[in-house]
């Protein structure tokens, strides 16, 4: 009984903040997608198309995420594609359970601190051969696909190959993305060839093509991981690492796989919160979580000075805490219970001076306890639901591409450190700190899948979702919309806020010492999202998409409704 009056009361909070009164003046730009079938929300229409497609010939939730993520990396190359890395959370409707799949690659295992002396560098380089860790994307799609797929490789990947090899008109702010990564693509043979067919990157409405990206994929198409990490395509990246005398080889490739983790989850305000554990920076929007609950900001107003305060002191306390702390579990003892518990938290917001910003936050000690990107969501009409983020880290990667392959290596390994005992510094065969998190919540007959892209930005964009939807009483749609700040440094007062916070709340934080830079109505530095919602006692699907990406939420054409599942 108990239980059946919690879902009532979540269906009827919902009830209120998705049904506003009549003639009541709109707060978002963007309606809701809502669907009896499936829905696929990512950054560009193109590739969302790709995913519903899947869905209508009979493919789920994950074989929808795979399809569109691989025409992600056709229509967005500078964010994500094959060069990258991958994580994924999934609801898995029958079984009821989240789960978590960590698709980040390792340093080749001769990549050490010591090789790079050897080298000539004293700090981790941030591009080129050595900033390079073997791609996880791949093996990823292969994990999602063998444990949870209905379709095979060769039916997930026929709408990205058939973008690549026929092209198609570069969108507004993927050309605008382009433009600014000329330089670095003008500096390897291979990229300027792959990526800049005119010798400058294609502008709006140019028609792109890149049919050596449709070849890798139809090699994976027909031999699936294998073809990346030991075929032709393993053959080629190393064959282009021993030109740029890099560390790769060939077991570095044959060897990774993926790991399947149990998330790491929080309640906040009775719903539960779930992210990737480290080596993510997950834990950090967690943790933001647990210190933002200490205080009633639902009680003192959606983007209200004091409010946001709170927020920007609790996004310092976490992230001082991610910084010190979080590195590939494998290496080192990461105090993930310590840094979600709730005493702990408890303990951590008396730090925050609700009268004065503090420039100056050092790490905690939690007790011990037993990481440019996209992002999209999919729900089907059986219920399940896949948040899926993937990255090349930085525009472009690493700026290298393989000849013959048709895609940018990343760059993750910049986010490693040398530093002498400190959890994070590289090592071979280490995963480093990841800024790229899926995020997942929770209550009652609503499941939620949602992301929000953008480097360091991501955790404390995640916390401003979640309490948009739970403080707030904010849609998805409205939830995604609404201004958001972002503070990218780990020190000082600095923060960049959108311009559509209310003045005096600016001027509220003014007064308590935060530097604000202001930012467009839609600025980019605050990252663009997406989002998807099941509501298990209606069935009903819901859809958003960030007006700050070319994205769109698009609705499964055609159909059957679904069990009911949970």
């Amino acid at each position: 009984m108990r239980n059946r009056f919690s879902s009532f009361c979540v269906l009827l909070m919902w009830a209120f903040i998705t049904h506003p009164a009549q003639g009541q003046d709109r707060v978002q730009a963007r309606s809701m997608v809502l669907s009896r079938h499936g829905i696929v929300a990512t950054e560009h229409p193109l590739a969302s198309q790709a995913g519903v497609s899947i869905l209508a010939q009979g493919g789920n939730a994950i074989d929808a995420a795979v399809a569109a993520n691989a025409a992600m990396g056709v229509v967005s190359p500078m964010m994500c594609g094959i060069g990258g890395d991958l994580f994924a959370l999934v609801y898995d409707a029958k079984s009821r359970k989240v789960y978590g799949l960590n698709a980040s690659g390792w340093a080749p295992a001769k990549l050490t601190p010591e090789f790079l002396k050897e080298k000539g560098h004293t700090n981790m380089p941030q591009n080129g051969i050595h900033s390079v860790t073997v791609p996880g994307a791949v093996e990823g799609w292969q994990k999602l696909l063998d444990r949870f797929g209905e379709m095979k490789f060769a039916q997930v990947l026929a709408p990205a190959i058939r973008y690549a090899e026929e092209g198609f008109p570069v969108s507004e702010l993927v050309s605008a993305y382009w433009a600014d990564s000329e330089s670095l693509l003008k500096k390897d043979t291979n990229a300027a060839k792959t990526f800049l067919p005119k010798g400058r990157a294609p502008r709006l409405g140019e028609v792109f093509q890149n049919p050596d990206l449709a070849r890798s994929y139809r090699e994976i198409a027909q031999q699936g991981r294998k073809a990346y990490y030991e075929g032709r395509i393993a053959q080629r990246l190393l064959a282009y690492c021993r030109q740029q005398e890099g560390a790769l080889e060939a077991a570095d490739l044959k060897e990774f796989s993926a790991e399947w983790v149990d998330p790491i989850s929080t309640t906040y305000r009775a719903w539960t919160v779930y992210e990737i554990p480290p080596n993510g920076q997950g834990i950090a929007a967690l943790s933001m979580l647990n210190l933002m609950e200490q205080f009633p900001l639902g009680e003192w107003g959606h983007n209200s000075g004091k409010a946001l305060h709170v927020m920007i002191e609790a996004k310092k306390l976490a992230y001082a805490d991610m910084l010190r702390y979080v590195a590939d579990q494998r290496f080192s003892k990461v105090p993930v219970a310590g840094i979600l518990s709730k005493d702990y938290a408890r303990q951590r917001a008396k730090l925050i001076d609700l009268d004065k910003a503090n420039a100056h936050v050092a790490a905690g000690k939690p007790f011990e306890g037993r990481s440019d990107t996209t992002y999209l969501c999919v729900v089907d009409n059986e219920g399940n639901l896949v948040s899926l983020i993937q990255s090349n880290f930085h525009a472009f990667g690493s700026g290298l591409v393989a000849e013959g392959t048709g895609f940018a290596l990343q760059d993750r390994g910049a986010l490693f450190t040398l530093e002498a005992n400190h959890p994070n510094i590289l090592a071979g065969r280490k995963r480093p700190l990841h800024t790229i998190i899926p995020g997942f919540m929770e209550r009652g007959e609503l499941r939620i899948a949602f992301g929000i892209m953008g480097g360091w930005n991501q955790a404390q964009a995640h916390a401003q979702f979640v309490s948009n939807v739970i403080d707030h009483r904010l849609n998805i749609q409205s939830a995604l919309e609404a201004p958001r700040f972002t503070k990218l440094t780990f020190g000082g007062n600095d923060v960049r806020m959108e311009i559509r916070v209310p003045k005096d709340a600016r001027a509220d934080l003014e007064a308590k010492g935060h530097q604000i830079e202001l930012r467009g109505d839609f600025a980019q530095a605050v990252g663009g999202g997406q989002a998807v919602m099941r509501d298990f006692a209606s069935g009903v699907n819901y859809g958003a998409s960030d007006p700050r990406k070319d994205g769109a939420a698009i609705p499964e054409p055609s159909g059957k409704p679904g069990r009911r599942g949970r």
